[in-house]
This record gives structure tokens, C-alpha cells and sequence, in this order.
């Protein structure tokens, strides 16, 4: 996942949402640069920010102080006297915002990885703020008149292809802002705006609240049947720092999760932490998230109709590949037939193990981990415990930072002593194949209290173009691994690997980002995961497992057997996978193409939902309503997009098949990528594809992939 500043990516308008830059010095007289950090010049290396003198408390003042100097340049350019041009203009736009940009990426970087209840109140306090800050400029008609005269001169004016690029961003986000509106509708959308962030944020809020609570505590060591070593002893020792020391503490955290559902034979257990995981924030109370989906849907709806939308779909999607729901209801669709049909075979073994056990109950949602890993042991002789010890975290990451060396000449090298967020962080600095500075690369690899479960990446700094000097990134990946145990290393399970390969895809767009403005670092939403995707691909080629799939106490490379049982089993559980990922897509996707602006019963629309699909009722969607955080937190980053992954999946298919032809680290294919990584959002998508592959991407590859290939039309 790849994560976007939230209030400010829902503004969708503010150009320092999307790459907030270095440092700029801090305005006078407005500053209090002298007392707060994240006003002065940061004189770090690298720029990184000064989190040793950061508090709480500076925020809210520097957030106040960084708001007010972008008005002020804003104001500037809304009020020049002459005429507008793309660079008094235009250009000058995109150079607004550093100091806000700066701070909103700290701020929002610690709410996710490392917050605690100063931050989150704080959350709920600037959010509101920020977004009637971006309301402010997106409506400002001074401002408006003059991007206008400039699209509409577009056509007497020579512009370089990311000069028209950035025109047409600009005059749409301004459209899309609603600067076209007038008078109430325009104080009505403002309002609307504010409701989301404040329902995001709070939907947010309940999430980590509710997932954060629970905790499935065993103090008998017959209820740890099942488990190897290193899950209990991690069970033990999670038990231990909650004050509970000679029992077991297990949770909803992934590395606590997805091994017991995976091993305890206690199938009361399973159950007992399965309704757990899939009723987050669905018990009443404070932290329900019912009604706030259920209001953020009717809000969506509101303002698209305001914007001149049918529904929030088509909304969203007139910025992206797809353009229209309906040709993502055709991509969903088509795989969606394939994927049942896949997961009902994968339920009949399963189901026909549980029986042969002699075990008399129904196959039910609770068991589909348990069998799944039996299934695999028994069709492939293959199981996580085989291939956890090859999959130390270090040797994973390196093994990356190898792929990415051999494709770009790229170097990682750890540097000490420089100032991070969280004492587990570690930073790397990133150089190119002739020695120069590309960027900072930050790890952040192990759950805790303060941390939202899943994986994402961002940055403390995008990469521009400022007064001719090219500044670089500083980029971030963090995930939620299993943690060391015992005297082992954090050993990742084969999913793991590639959640760590698809982070530092990410991690990679930005490190070799080359643009010349800021705005143009966002790229479509179901464009922005072909980087990540095609990263798992080199993860389990055999060459590449060999690279650094070492046996973590004898130093062994994995032996071969190992890795044909790897590539044997690629197409086991992709039934499972891909019914909870397409579920989830099209219960998104109903949420979003609602037309009334009523606030929806949102049980109601889920179940009717799901009856539509003819959902299994072996299997859950990968994100039921009330914790799907994708589409309805703090921002709102994928909704009506969350299918994004699978569209991007068939660019990734069709894109590594293009490595596979010439070789997994061809230069030239490499090369061509490279551009590809390096342009971002500063061409059209589609052209920047098949300016790498020669043409439009093809969906073959992704069905002989996902072994649906009998879905092709």
C-alpha cells in the first residue's frame, strides 16, 4: 500500500500534500522558529527531521505557522498584477506550500507508525483545519480566474509535455475542488469537506482502538496445541510486557494473527479470535464504525452530485485508468467467476481432510487457515516452518536492496547516528550507480502500541526540482513483521517476503523519482501499485531466492528442493486470495456507486452487497465495512479505488513478462523501467506503459499467473 497524506490528500489540492520538500527557512516574522523545531532549518544530515527536539506541542503552533505561510504565498500570487502566465502562475503554485508540506509529513508519518493520545487528539483537532485550509485556496476566484486564463490559453503557449502535464493537473484539481461552483453550493461543499475529515479521522480512531483492544490471553499450555516454538515463545513475551508473565498473549497485530489461525489445533480458539478480527468496530458503542461508513458514503455522494457526478465512482474514476466503474465492474467481473470456482475446489480438499480427521463439524471461515496450511503440507510437502528459517528480515531486505542494485546500480548503505522517529527505525543512504546521493531509505519493521496494523509506504521528503537543484527523497517503508524470538532473528513467512519486496517497490518509485514539480510525484491511483506488484515477482524467482534466502544459523542457501516446492505451490490458495481481495473490491465498489445521499443502513448494504456476488460463506471479504480503513479512514485514499490492486496487477504481470523474455536484470529492459519510475505523474499513464513495453498491457499474463486462464474473453 502506498500511503498519502491524509487530510491533504483528500483536499486533493495543496502542492505540498504529495512531496513535501527540504526545508525551507522559516517566514519571519510569523516564525517561532527560535522554539520550535519543525520551523527552523533543519541542519541534520540529510535534512531528516529533528525528532530528538520534536514534541507533541510543537505541532499544532507549527501546522498554525506553515498554514499561514502558504497563505500568504498564495495570496501573493492570486493578487499579482500581471497577467497570468504558467510560471507566475502555474508554476508558481507548485512552489507553494514547503513549510506546511514539511510538517504535514512528520505529523502524519508519526499519527501512523508511532502515536499515541496527544497525537490523535491533535489528529482530530488539525485535520478540520487542514482541509478548510485547502478549501480555502481551491476556492479562492482571484486565484481560479488566473489558472483559467492559463488553460485557456494553453493552446498559444509552447509548453515542455510536464509543463502541459502540470497545467492540466492543476486546472483539474481545481475543477474537481469545485472552483467552478458558486456562492451556497460552494459553502455547502466546504462543508461537506469537513465532515469527511472529521468522520475519516474518527473511523480511524475507532479502528486502532478497537484493534488494539483486543487480546486472547491462554494461561494453560494444553491451549497452545499446535503452535511451534517461536509463536509461543513470541506469545510469552508479549504476555510478559503486558504484565501478564506466565501466560500467552495473542492479538489481532498480523505476526500474532495469521500463526495461530494458521496452527492451533484449538478450533474454539480459532473461532474465538476469527469473530474478533472480522467484527472490529461492529459491537456498538463509542467505537461502531456503522454510522460513520454509513456517513462518509451519503457525504460522497453529496459532494460528487455537487461536482457534477452521478455517484462517488464516477467521481474518483474520471481521474484514473479506468475512467469508469463500469470498466472496473468488467475487470472484477471477470475474475470474480474464476476466483469462486478456485476457492470452492480449495474448500472440497480442505473439507475432505477435516472429515478424514473424523472430525464430524461443518467446514466454517475459522477453519480455512488451519486446513489451508495442512492442504499445503500435504499436496506440496511444504509448510511456513520450512521456509521461515531461510527468511531472516536482514537478509530479506538485502536480498531487495541486491534486486535493486543489479536492475539500477543502486547502492544501500546503513548509516548511524542520524536522528529517527523510533529507536527500531534504521535509515539507509541510497547511492546511484555513479556515486551520487539519491536518496534516504527508512525501515520500520515491527508492530507496537502506537503503530496501525498493516504495511504502507511514505516519506519525510519528495523529490523537485528547486531553483535548478534536484532535492531528494526521504522515504519511509513500514510494516508490522514478526518480531525476533527467542535467539533467532525476525524470521518473515513467505508472505511476509513479499509485503517487504511490494513496500520497497514502492519505496523505489520514490528513491528514483527525477521530476521537475512536486504535483507531479502523484500518479493514478491504480497506476501507483505497478511499482510495488512487479517487486514481489523477483522475490521468489530462483535465482533471486538464492540471492538471499540463507539459512539463518548454518548460513545455507535454501536448497533446491525448497525452492521447486516455492514454485510448485505458486497457484495454491490463490482461490482463497483472490475471492477475499475481489469481495472486498466489490463491496467497495457497492458502497460507491450509491446515488442517495441518505445515510445508508450500513449492515444492510453489505449483506446486499454480498448477495449480489453470491459470497462463499466459507470465506470473508479481505475487508468488511466497519474496518475497512482503505476506503473509509483518514482520507480516504481508495475508495471506489481498492480495486486498483488488481488493475495494477495486470500491468505488473504484462511488465515482468517483459523481464522474463530478456533476462530477470536485462539493462535495457531495466533501463526502460527506470524511466518509467523516474517520470511519475509528469506524463499520461498509459503512455508512460507503452513507452516501456511497446504496447498496452495485456491481461494473459496475469491469468496464466493466477492459473484462471479460462477467464480470458
Amino acid at each position: 500500500m502506498h500511503l498519502h497524506l491524509a487530510s491533504l490528500a483528500a483536499a486533493g489540492l495543496l502542492a505540498a500534500a504529495p512531496t513535501a520538500p527540504a526545508a525551507p527557512e522559516a517566514p519571519a516574522p510569523y516564525s517561532t522558529a527560535e522554539t520550535n523545531p519543525l520551523l527552523s532549518d533543519w541542519k541534520t544530515p540529510f535534512g531528516l527531521p529533528p525528532f530528538g527536539d520534536i514534541k507533541e506541542e510543537h505541532f499544532l503552533p507549527a501546522l498554525q505557522v506553515a498554514m499561514a505561510a502558504e497563505r500568504r504565498e498564495v495570496d501573493a500570487i492570486a493578487g499579482n498584477p500581471a497577467a497570468p502566465t504558467f510560471e507566475n502562475t502555474v508554476a508558481a503554485l507548485d512552489g507553494t506550500g514547503e513549510l506546511l508540506g514539511r510538517v504535514t509529513r512528520v505529523f502524519f508519518s508519526l499519527v501512523g507508525a508511532d502515536t499515541n493520545d496527544r497525537l490523535q487528539a491533535i489528529n482530530r483537532q488539525v485535520s478540520p483545519l487542514l482541509s478548510a485550509h485547502a478549501d480555502d485556496i481551491a476556492l479562492d476566484p482571484r486565484l481560479f480566474q488566473r489558472v483559467k486564463a492559463v488553460w485557456e490559453a494553453r493552446g498559444s503557449v509552447k509548453l515542455d509535455p510536464d509543463q502541459q502535464m502540470l497545467l492540466e493537473r492543476t486546472w483539474k484539481r481545481f475543477v474537481r475542488h469545485g472552483a467552478e461552483l458558486e456562492g451556497a453550493q460552494q459553502e455547502r461543499l466546504r462543508a461537506v469537506n469537513t465532515a469527511l475529515t472529521n468522520a475519516g479521522v474518527k473511523f480511524g480512531d475507532n479502528l486502532l482502538a478497537e484493534t488494539k483492544a483486543v487480546r486472547l490471553v491462554l494461561d494453560r499450555q494444553a491451549q497452545l496445541a499446535g503452535l511451534p516454538e517461536r509463536v509461543v515463545t513470541a506469545a510469552a513475551e508479549a504476555a510478559r510486557k503486558a504484565g501478564l508473565p506466565g501466560k500467552w498473549l495473542f492479538n489481532l497485530d498480523f505476526p500474532s494473527y495469521w500463526p495461530f489461525m494458521g496452527a492451533s489445533t484449538d478450533r474454539g480458539l480459532r473461532r474465538q479470535l476469527y469473530a474478533a478480527y472480522v467484527t472490529k468496530a461492529d459491537h456498538g458503542g463509542a467505537t461502531d464504525n456503522n454510522a460513520l461508513a454509513s456517513r462518509l458514503a451519503a457525504l460522497r455522494v453529496e459532494k460528487a452530485r455537487l461536482l457534477g457526478f452521478a455517484t462517488w465512482a464516477d467521481y474518483v474514476l474520471d481521474d484514473t485508468m479506468a475512467r469508469t466503474p463500469a470498466r472496473v465492474y468488467d475487470l472484477l467481473n471477470q475474475l470474480w467467476g474464476p476466483a469462486k470456482a478456485t476457492a470452492a475446489r480449495e474448500v472440497e480438499a480442505m473439507a475432505a481432510l477435516q472429515k478424514a480427521e473424523g472430525k464430524g463439524e461443518r467446514f466454517e471461515p475459522w477453519d480455512w487457515f488451519y486446513y489451508r496450511e495442512k492442504v499445503r503440507k500435504a499436496r506440496y510437502d511444504l509448510d511456513e516452518d520450512q521456509l521461515r528459517p531461510y527468511f531472516a528480515l536482514e537478509k530479506v531486505r538485502d536480498g531487495a536492496f541486491e534486486v535493486a542494485h543489479r536492475l539500477y546500480g543502486i547502492t544501500f548503505t546503513e548509516l548511524q547516528g542520524v536522528p529517527v522517529y523510533n529507536p527500531e527505525v534504521k535509515a539507509f543512504e541510497v547511492k546511484d550507480r555513479d556515486g551520487s546521493h539519491l536518496a534516504v531509505f527508512l525501515t520500520d519493521y515491527f508492530p507496537r502500541p502506537g503503530k496501525r496494523s498493516g504495511a504502507w509506504s511514505s516519506g519525510f521528503r519528495g523529490q523537485y526540482v528547486k531553483d535548478g537543484q534536484d532535492v531528494r527523497p526521504l522515504v519511509t517503508n513500514t510494516c508490522n513483521f514478526s518480531r525476533p524470538s527467542g535467539d533467532a532473528p525476525a524470521l518473515l513467512s513467505l508472505e511476509e517476503v513479499q509485503t517487504l519486496f511490494h513496500e520497497f517497490g514502492h519505496g523505489l518509485h520514490s528513491i528514483l523519482a527525477r521530476r521537475r514539480y512536486r504535483a507531479l510525484s502523484q500518479t493514478p491511483r491504480d497506476f501507483v501499485e505497478l511499482p510495488s506488484q512487479i517487486m514481489e515477482n523477483w522475490a521468489t524467482e530462483p535465482e533471486v531466492l538464492r540471492l538471499y534466502a540463507h539459512h539463518w544459523k548454518t548460513g545455507q542457501v535454501i536448497p533446491e528442493a525448497l525452492v521447486k516446492k516455492i514454485r510448485a505451490a505458486a497457484l495454491f490458495d490463490q482461490g482463497f486470495k483472490n475471492t477475499e481481495y475481489l469481495a472486498a473490491s466489490l463491496l467497495d465498489m457497492e458502497w460507491h456507486t450509491l446515488t442517495t445521499t441518505a445515510e445508508a443502513d450500513a449492515p444492510a448494504v453489505e449483506r446486499i452487497a454480498l448477495a449480489r456476488m453470491s459470497m462463499p460463506g466459507t470465506l470473508a471479504p479481505r475487508y468488511r465495512t466497519t474496518y475497512f480503513q482503505h476506503v473509509f479512514g483518514p482520507g480516504g485514499g481508495y475508495s471506489a479505488g481498492y480495486y486498483s490492486y488488481k488493475w495494477a496487477e495486470v500491468l505488473d504481470a504484462d511488465a515482468f513478462a517483459a523481464f522474463k523474455e530478456k533476462g530477470l536484470f536485462d539493462q535495457a529492459t531495466a533501463r526502460r523501467f527506470r524511466t518509467l519510475l523516474e517520470k511519475g505523474g509528469s506524463e499520461d499513464a498509459m503512455k508512460l506503459y507503452v513507452d516501456f513495453r511497446g504496447r498496452e498491457p495485456s491481461v494473459r499474463p496475469l491469468l496464466e499467473k493466477l492459473g484462471f486462464e479460462g477467464a480470458a474473453r
